[in-house]
C-alpha cells in the first residue's frame, strides 16, 4: 500500500496576505515536482487537503498534473497541529492516497508511521515536497521523496 504526503507549496506570509495563498514560485515548484512524479507512474486514487487555502491550492495544482481517479477533497485532521495518531488510525485503505498538509503535523505523522514515535523527526519536509511511503502490514518505510530544492 502506498501513501503520499505533501507539504503545501510556498505561501505568502500572514502579515502580507492573511489568506496565505500560494506564491507564484510556490505554484511553479508544486507543478514542477508533480511533473517529475509522473515519471514514477504515481497510481493516484485521490488527493485530500486540510481545507486551508494554501493546501487546497497545492492539491488543485497536483490534481491538474497527476489526475487522481477520485479527484480532490478536504479531510479533517490535516491541520498544522492536529492529532497525528487519530489521522494515522483513520487511514484505513490509503493505497494511492495523497495527503496535502502542514508542518509540524506531517513530520510528526511520518515519525509515527515510520519510527513509531510522533516526536521523532525522520526527515525534514519542504514546501511543495512529495514523500512516498509504503506500508507492508503495518511496517511503514520511505519509498522516495521529491524536494523542490536542497538546502
Amino acid at each position: 500500500m502506498r501513501l503520499y504526503l505533501v507539504q503545501h507549496g510556498r505561501s505568502h506570509a500572514a502579515a502580507v496576505e492573511p489568506s496565505r495563498a500560494l506564491t507564484d514560485e510556490g505554484r511553479r515548484e508544486v507543478e514542477s515536482l508533480a511533473r517529475i512524479a509522473l515519471h514514477f507512474e504515481v497510481p493516484l486514487r485521490r488527493i485530500e487537503h486540510s481545507g486551508k487555502l494554501r493546501a487546497q491550492q497545492t492539491a488543485e495544482v497536483l490534481e491538474s498534473v497527476l489526475r487522481p481517479r477520485d479527484g480532490v477533497g478536504e479531510r479533517a485532521g490535516l491541520g498544522p497541529n492536529d492529532d497525528v495518531a487519530a489521522l494515522a488510525a483513520g487511514l484505513g485503505d490509503c493505497d494511492g492516497l495523497m495527503l496535502v498538509g502542514h508542518l509540524p503535523s506531517l513530520e510528526r505523522l511520518v515519525g509515527l508511521l515510520v519510527a513509531g514515535d510522533a516526536g521523532r523527526r525522520v526527515l525534514r519536509m519542504q514546501n511543495g515536497g512529495i514523500l512516498a511511503l509504503d506500508d507492508d502490514d503495518g511496517d511503514w518505510t520511505i519509498r522516495w521523496s521529491l524536494l523542490p530544492h536542497l538546502g
